[in-house]
């Protein structure tokens, strides 16, 4: 029997919806295969969903199941499609109501328990579910409020895939998680841990990050250890306007992208303020590697990239800085694929005269 569930990939920071076809026939013996360029975790997922299943009292069939992932021609990684291909799996066996299937996005790493591990990138994954007209989004418990945040979009987060069985079944209610968006975000508009007006003292440094904040200049502090200047940077956030909503959402998603969202968390409020270390290298800082991640420069967006000790910092690093700063964003190309993280930063450097 053939069934098909809903999941999603994120390239950059938005999202592409991924149709997993289940399809189970009779064979001699069993057999799973997963096709549509899955990278090892994917593969690996069938492990992890059979011990799921049997320890949830689900019968995992033992015929021929073969899992396609389209669109086939593009790369997905990672281990939350287990919860989608479990389903598909339940359904195609007859254990699972197939007939909603089609108005949900469904994503989760499985645990052998059949619990669900939080995922990447629930954010854009909501918004693109709602721009593609679909009900609901069942996902992990600890994203349900980042993605709640989406409006006319039911999102219920699950702690099991037992959940998710008796949901479709119609054996469960569940109670879709809602987010007042903006009662949340100026709830918690501004609120710093350390202040600009904490600094006794130092007018004349105050004064000159005061017209830097204000103009969204770059600043580099010059002095001998111990005079406070990163005590001035991380406190500059402070004084800089506060987000607006539009800013808050689009920092939101970089940080989901990253995996940098907490499960109390559902907006990030506050400007970024991020401080890598003088060993970071250059794809660490502008974002990359073989499964593209947003690096430093994205993750402070819309806040300060501070560069303590500069002269510390490889040459290389400090180079490849230079097109973003100018460009406010960052376009990492692969052979494949090309994305695009945005990098509108204001840059604070110190260093010993």
């Amino acid at each position: 029997m053939l069934v098909k569930t809903f999941g999603s990939a994120v390239y950059g920071i938005e999202a592409t919806t991924i149709t997993i076809e289940v399809n189970i026939s009779g064979g001699a013996k069993p057999f799973y295969l997963i096709v549509g360029l899955p990278d090892n975790a994917v593969r690996e997922s069938m492990q992890r969903i059979e011990a799921a299943l049997q320890t949830n009292n689900f019968r995992m069939p033992r015929q021929k199941i073969i899992v396609n992932m389209a669109p086939a021609d593009i790369r997905k990684e990672g281990s939350a499609y287990d919860l989608p291909i479990a389903v598909g799996i339940l359904a195609g066996s007859g254990q699972v109501d197939n007939e909603n299937l089609q108005k949900y996005i469904i994503m989760g790493e499985l645990s052998l328990d059949g619990s669900l591990q939080p995922i990447k990138g629930a954010l854009p994954i909501a918004i693109q579910a709602r721009k593609e007209g679909f009900k609901g989004f069942i996902l992990p418990k600890q994203n349900a409020r980042e993605a709640a945040i989406v409006n006319d979009l039911e999102v219920y987060g699950v702690e099991s895939v037992s959940e998710v069985a008796g949901f479709l079944n119609g054996d469960l209610q569940l109670t879709p998680e809602i987010v007042n968006t903006r009662e949340e975000f100026f709830n918690s508009l501004n609120n710093y841990d350390s202040d600009f007006s904490d600094v006794k003292g130092q007018e004349n440094i105050k004064r000159a990050l005061e017209i830097a904040a204000a103009g969204g200049h770059n600043v580099i502090l010059i002095g001998p250890p111990g005079a406070g200047k990163t005590m001035l940077a991380r406190r500059l956030p402070s004084i800089l306007p506060p987000l607006s909503l539009n800013e808050s959402l689009e920092t939101t998603k970089i940080h989901s992208v990253a995996g940098k969202m907490a499960a109390t968390d559902a907006l990030v409020t506050v400007r970024p303020f991020r401080s890598p270390h003088h060993t970071i290298s250059d794809v660490a800082l502008v974002g990359g590697g073989s499964n593209p991640q947003p690096g430093e420069i994205s993750l402070a967006h819309n806040g300060v990239l501070f560069l303590d000790e500069l002269p510390e910092f490889k040459r290389t690093v400090l180079e490849v800085m230079r097109q973003p700063l100018e460009e406010r964003r960052i376009t990492v190309s692969r052979a494949k694929l090309s994305v695009d993280y945005p990098a509108n930063v204001m840059l604070i450097a110190s260093m010993n005269p």
